[in-house]
Parts: structure tokens; sequence; C-alpha cells
């Protein structure tokens, strides 16, 4: 019997923020791979090991959590004025799924790099020294992002001395700008509140701030479901009946935000909603051993990814985070200590993260004009990534 051999696809493995993941380009996919389909699905997973029963990618390039198993595919704009096209896909684990229906904040860091890097940036946008403007269309939630990438010697700058919470190295920074990051097709708020009693069966009514900025996400107040606030992954990560009450949770969140229609629909849509709880201030000792002061922070957030607790914050809660304090009255608002905001910082189980949002009510209607981060990004690897024949 005989067996088809590998093929080689390019790739490049990169780190963006908090998160790790495979690019491509569009164009170096295997024909059948280059429209969204099976095929595509197929061939992802098999990249990043999935699915996988024994949850730990052996045979892929995930890493076993829901930061590590990503993929990006990267187009040329199919939006005026933008550099590029950014389709991210987040792979499950243990199940045959690529979800599609949200964006990566962290790995946007590493999409103006891998954009300038592959040619999709004109060469006279890009400075000798400098910064260089990368305009993304955010293919999956259809919205622009706008990357500012250092660059020294016409090439992009990825050393440097800036340190994120939950990356161990200091690197250079990038500065994102998430534009318009509410929901285009809706409100911002789909309940039409800025706090909704959300009722789940077997758990009770829960105070909740749902919003779609950056990601749809579901904020709760820590004390409500029995937490502080300063919990690190472990705490809950080891305790199945917690993760059960937030997927519960999450499903329930999503019918009333109008993402899905029955609780059932929650399974085929891991990626989103997302699910936050928020505290006050407190002093904790964070997942590296470094002490956080309440007095360095505004407020306490906890957020869930693919069913498990962040050992960080994705980039994209950290976009609702900031839009959501930016706005007096919601539970995220209200415990950063309420009244108008325009920057945050939040302790998360890695330590702290500063960012910004604009937001303004009209008409009765909040909208977002923005929200500001700072990231760093670095490619680990690049060459190609062997899948075996047969594959898709």
């Amino acid at each position: 019997m005989s067996f088809p051999p590998q093929i080689k696809v390019p790739a490049t493995y990169m780190r963006g923020g908090t998160s790790k993941g495979a690019f491509f380009r569009l164009q170096d996919l295997p024909e059948a791979c280059q429209v969204p389909g099976e095929a595509r699905d197929k061939l992802l997973l098999r990249v990043i090991g999935s699915p996988d029963p024994y949850e730990k990618q052996i045979d892929g390039l995930g890493n076993a959590t829901s930061s590590t198993s990503k993929t990006v595919i990267l187009a040329a704009p199919t939006q005026p004025d933008h550099d590029v096209d950014y389709l991210f896909g987040q792979v499950a684990i243990d199940k045959p799924f690529v979800d599609w229906s949200g964006n990566c904040g962290n790995l946007t860091a590493a999409v103006g790099a891998f954009a300038i890097n592959s040619g999709f940036v004109a060469k006279e946008r890009i400075p000798e020294n400098g910064i260089c403007t990368v305009r993304i269309w955010q293919a999956n939630i259809q919205k622009t992002i706008v990357a500012h990438v250092p660059i020294t010697n016409g090439e992009v700058q990825e050393t440097g001395d800036f340190e994120l919470d939950g990356v161990t190295f200091p690197a250079a920074e990038v500065k994102i700008e998430f534009m318009d990051p509410a929901d285009g097709e809706g409100s911002m708020f789909p309940t039409g509140n800025l706090v909704d009693d959300l009722d789940v069966p077997g758990i009770g009514t829960l105070k909740a701030t749902m919003i779609n900025a950056g990601i749809p996400t579901i904020f709760l107040n820590a004390e409500d479901i029995g937490y502080k606030g300063t919990e690190l992954q472990n705490d809950i990560n080891s305790d199945p009946k917690a993760l059960a009450m937030f997927e519960t949770i999450r499903a329930h969140g999503a019918v009333k935000m109008g993402l899905i229609k029955d609780v059932a629909e929650a399974a085929n849509r891991q990626h989103t909603p997302k699910v936050a709880f928020v505290a006050k201030p407190a002093d904790y000792v964070s997942s590296s051993g470094k002490q956080i002061n309440a007095a360095d922070i505004d407020v306490l957030v906890r957020a869930l990814s693919m069913g498990k607790l962040h050992h960080a914050m994705m980039g994209t809660a950290a976009v609702a985070i900031a839009t959501a304090s930016a706005i007096p009255g919601t539970l995220v608002n209200l415990a950063a200590g309420g009244g108008d905001r325009t920057e945050v910082t939040f302790g998360h189980p890695s330590g702290t993260l500063g960012v910004g949002a604009e937001a303004k009510e009209v008409n009765g209607e909040w909208t977002a004009t923005k929200a500001i981060m700072s990231r760093s990004a670095r490619v680990i690897m690049e060459g190609w990534v062997r899948v075996p024949g047969g594959t898709f």
C-alpha cells in the first residue's frame, strides 16, 4: 500500500501580542484552499495539529492553548485605501473545527509586519527609518485596523525594549488602532441596554454588559459568580464545573445578543462571544510572580477564550474592555470607578495592560470611533510547513 508524500506550503510562524499563529499568503495556498470551504479548513487543522483528543497538538504547530491554535491568511486588498486583507481562523484543539466568526487582536500586531515582509505594502510607503502605517482590512468583521510598524534601515524593526505582560522577552512596540470597532450591522449594545439581567438556567439571573466592540463580549461582575477578579488560569481551568458554568452563560448570552438563535448553536461558534468578569482593583500576584498593586490599575478583568481562562488578555477583548470602560454605566466602567474616561489600565492574570478608546452618544445610541493599544510582534520561523498528502 502506498501513501502520498507530504506537501510543502510557504508559511511564517509569528508571535503577535500574547498569541502565536501560522501566517500564509492566499496565493501560496494550494489552489483548492484559496477559497473558503472544507479543503481550506482541513489544511489549517492539519497544520496546527487538530483535532487532537489528547489536546496536545503534538503533530502540528499548535501549542495546545487557544492563544497558540491560530491561523492567518493575508491577501491583496479588496477595499480602497487599504494595503491588505486579513482573515483569521481560530482552530479548535480537540474538534475538527475552524471558527471564522471573529478577529484576533493580538495577531493583528503581526499582520502589519507580515504584510510589509510579504510585499503587500508599496515600497514607496515604507520609510528607510521611522514608522510605516499599514492599513488593514479585517475580513472576518469587515473593519479597518491601522498598524504602526517601526522600520529601521528599510526593514521591520522587531527587537526593542517594549515589555508586554504575558510575553517573556521585550520587543519593538507596535501601536494598533481599531477604527470604528463596534458592529456596523447593529447597535454596539445589541439588547439596547448598558446592563441587562441575563437569565441562565441552573445558575440564576446575572447582571451583564453585552457589547459588540472589537469582539462580542459578555461582561459579568466577579462577585456575582463567586470570584474576586484576581484568579489565575489554574483557579478556573482546573475546575470542570466552573468551565461548564461559563459555557452555559456564554451560550445564553449569545442568544440574547442575537448571535445565535438557540443555545445548541454555541458549540459551533466557540470563538465568539467571549465571557469576561470584572472587579474593583485589588492587590494580587500575577502568574509570573510579579506583584500587582491595586493602586496601579483601574479595574480587574479575567476573560475566557475557547472555553478556558486566557493567560493574559485577548486583543479584541481588550478593545471591548476599553470601549465599555469609556461608557458611563457599563459594568466595566462602574468597576473602574465610573465617570468619563478615555483610558483604562486593567489587571489580568499575567500582569497589566493600558488601553484607550473614544466613545460618544449620538441620538441615544453609543458609538465608538476607535480603540488604541500597544503590542509587539516578531517572526519566529519562516519557510514551509509540511502537511501529509491527502489532507484536503
